[in-house]
């Protein structure tokens, strides 16, 4: 058994571990999804602005900047409608306004959609990093389309390292391609080859011969993004029954980390270990090798070493690096009632207490098991010596019964003085055998409970004559001299009169029985406060006999047990009469107790309760005994 709970607890360790394991990738795995689909609606919005503007020339058109201007009055004076799909129409509060920078000319024209005109505009402070990123790489489309670069030779190395690759992306031809973004105010921008005929300003060509690129430049509202954009994100994606399951923070890292959004305002806290995910919005840029990263979210061994913690999402604009450790813009997730390690680590803790809790259980019911189990090995035991010591005194008077008949018949006995003697012999094994079937019966009867006594108010010095009356023959037959002391003025008692002579006979049996050589029995009876106040009446039954050892008078009242020293000294004995006395003295309510000192003596003390005055006013006489008179 021990083995096996060793077993149990190791195995339930392992699967309580492995559990919580399980716990922390089932919700990284329900986590990441719903990452990357934030991530998609993001762009969404921003790629209908790219769609409805329709800047070339990656697209194949040829648009001049009147055409742009058009279709920014168009998106600006059409209807919302809010009940069509996601992210189909372009939403202008996304914008803040339009700039076209005019490269030849270093001009900033401001495209106006209240007045419909193209206007030229002052620079703003906070524009001119990005435009003069943006003049520098101007002198062709091949090069406007890598202004998001950090010009480093090792970049201007590893692009032309992989031309196909680069070439590739000048090719493509989705409307939002060629598009980059300024993480700084926000802002995407795009490059404009102008060869229209109709253009406002005069085409011309660089010195290698290619047409110079001007820039459609949108400033994004960044209080519309704070304030409705993503609030609505995380509504809708991180949002429960008793709301927000997450807290969500979008954050501009880098050397000075700038909070765009953030769901809580106690988060992100100093602690950037506690986040349960990071995404890379923006991810590194498709055109270098790093882009094709994003492939790893459909494969599942990356699930398994928890690369939901940290990774980047796919790329649709490249974001303009002004150093060489531009950090991006960073999601940033912790669940809103800790980090998901603590969550687990907790789950983990609770299902290792309820293990333990039932481990503990079945160790209890085990050692149950293994008490009831030894409890029934010995009582199995002591039933047998009751059966061995039963038989026997019930073969002793069988025997001098049957010799007696045998003598009778044989004709042994032929004086009136033989067959009074023979007659004495039948007549005293006879009532042994009586005396312990009716022990026998009397011991069933208080373990079923069928036995029931009428409780009565008894005078103690009537209950002794009755009881000495009834064990004369056999005390007076052994020799023993009894002693009775009873305190004066005693009174009433609540007992059966049968059911207390009963234990107070075994008691006086028993010091027969235990007395040796020294044959004085002493009985007394006084008056005592009980702990609750209450009066009782104390019958103690002393004998000087070898009395009892410490460690056998836990058992002395436990049915069948019989002393060792007194089965090895062949002293007749059923091993029920204590335990038949207590029984009694308890269903009267009171009880039994012993003191006793080996080789000085025992005494046994019946406690009976003294009744209610008003109880006491009815008084129980037995025929030919006085029990009105207490001397």
């Amino acid at each position: 058994m021990a083995s096996l709970l060793i077993m149990v607890a190791v195995l339930q360790y392992r699967w309580t571990k492995q559990l919580s394991v399980a716990t922390e990738a089932r919700i990284g795995s329900t986590l990441q999804p719903l990452m990357m689909r934030w991530h998609l609606d993001f762009y969404g919005e921003l790629s209908a602005l790219c769609v409805a503007l329709q800047v070339g020339p990656d697209s194949g058109a040829r648009d001049n900047w009147n055409d742009y201007l058009r279709r920014y009055v168009d998106l600006s004076r059409a209807p919302m409608n809010h009940e069509s799909v996601e992210n189909i129409y372009a939403n202008p509060d996304l914008i803040e306004s339009i700039y076209i920078w005019d490269s030849s000319d270093s001009r900033l024209l401001r495209l106006n959609a209240n007045t419909a005109r193209i206007e030229i505009s002052s620079i703003p402070q906070d524009l001119q990093p990005l435009l003069a990123r943006l003049q520098a790489k101007s002198s062709s489309l091949y090069t406007a389309l890598r202004a998001w670069e950090f010009p480093d030779p090792s970049a201007e190395k590893r692009f032309r390292s992989h031309d196909g690759l680069a070439s590739s992306a000048s090719q493509r031809t989705d409307k939002s391609s060629g598009w980059q973004f300024d993480k700084n105010i926000p802002a995407i921008v795009h490059p404009i080859v102008d060869s229209d005929p109709r253009s406002l300003r005069p085409a011309t060509q660089s010195a290698n011969g290619q047409n110079p690129v001007d820039w459609a430049v949108i400033i994004l509202n960044l209080d519309y993004i704070q304030r409705k954009m993503l609030p609505d994100l995380t509504k809708r994606y991180f949002s429960g029954p008793e709301g927000l399951e997450y807290k969500l923070a979008v954050m501009a890292t880098g050397s000075t980390p700038r909070l765009i959004f953030s769901s809580d305002p106690q988060f992100p806290n100093s602690n950037r270990g506690a986040f349960d995910s990071k995404m890379n919005i923006f991810g590194p840029p498709p055109e270098s090798l790093e882009g094709h990263f994003w492939q790893f979210i459909g494969n599942s061994e990356s699930s398994r070493h928890e690369e939901w913690r940290n990774f980047s999402a796919p790329v649709w604009f490249p974001v303009i690096q002004y150093t060489s450790h531009d950090e991006p813009w960073m999601l940033l997730l912790q669940h809103h009632k800790g980090p998901l390690e603590a969550i687990a680590a907790s789950i983990w803790r609770r299902n290792l207490i309820t293990g333990g809790i039932v481990l503990v259980l079945l160790t209890v019911d085990m050692g149950l098991i293994i008490y009831a189990s030894r409890r029934a090995q010995k009582l199995a035991k002591l039933q047998l010596d009751f059966v061995a010591s039963v038989s026997h005194q019930l073969l002793t008077p069988l025997a001098a019964i049957y010799c007696s008949g045998q003598n009778v018949e044989d004709g042994l006995v032929k004086t009136r003085t033989d067959s009074i003697a023979q007659g004495s012999i039948i007549t005293n094994q006879a009532r042994q055998l009586i005396d312990t079937v009716k022990q026998i019966l009397l011991f069933a009867s208080t373990e079923n409970g069928t036995n029931r006594y009428a409780l009565r108010p008894l005078q103690v010095l009537g209950i002794l004559q009755y009881v000495r009356k009834n064990v004369a023959v056999l005390v007076e037959g052994a020799g023993f001299d009894v002693e009775q002391q009873v305190q004066a003025g005693m009174p009433y008692v609540m007992g059966d009169l049968s059911g207390l002579s009963h234990c107070l006979q075994n008691l006086i049996l028993n010091a027969v029985k235990y007395s040796g050589k020294n044959r004085w029995i002493g009985i007394s009876a006084s008056v005592h406060e009980a702990e609750n106040h209450h009066k009782e009446v104390r019958i103690s039954v002393q004998d000087h006999g070898s009395g009892i050892s410490s460690s056998e008078l836990p058992h002395i009242f436990e049915p069948f047990y019989r002393s060792p020293k007194a089965v090895d000294a062949q002293i007749r004995g059923t091993g029920l009469g204590l335990a038949v006395a207590k029984r009694i003295a308890e269903a009267m309510g009171g009880k039994l107790s012993v003191t006793s000192e080996v080789d000085v003596g025992s005494t046994f003390t019946l406690h009976l309760p003294v009744p209610r005055k008003s109880e006491a006013d009815m008084a129980l006489f037995v025929p030919g005994i006085d029990l009105g008179v207490q001397k």
